[in-house]
C-alpha cells in the first residue's frame, strides 16, 4: 500500500492540478504524480518532445482491454 505524505504546494499549482485532474479523470494527487513522472521522463529523454513523453505515459495507464493494436500503414487494407 502506498505511503501518504503531506506536502505544501503553491495554491495556484493546486488549482491547476484540480482542473486538469477533473478533465483527465484523475485525483488531484494522481495529477501531480503524473506531472512528476512526465517531468522525470522528459529530463531523462531530452531529445523527445514533452508531449510525446506525456502521451506515452498516459497510454501506459490505459486499460489494455480497451486498447487497439497498432497496424502499420503498409499492412492496412
Amino acid at each position: 500500500m502506498p505511503e501518504n505524505t503531506s506536502i505544501s504546494i503553491n495554491p495556484d499549482l493546486y488549482e491547476q492540478a484540480k482542473q486538469d485532474a477533473l478533465r483527465e479523470h484523475r485525483t488531484i494527487a494522481g495529477q501531480i504524480e503524473f506531472w512528476a513522472r512526465v517531468g522525470r521522463a522528459a529530463l531523462d529523454n531530452p531529445d523527445l518532445p514533452v508531449s510525446f513523453v506525456a502521451e506515452s505515459l498516459a497510454s501506459l495507464a490505459e486499460p489494455r482491454d480497451q486498447s487497439q493494436p497498432f497496424v502499420p500503414r503498409s499492412r492496412r487494407g
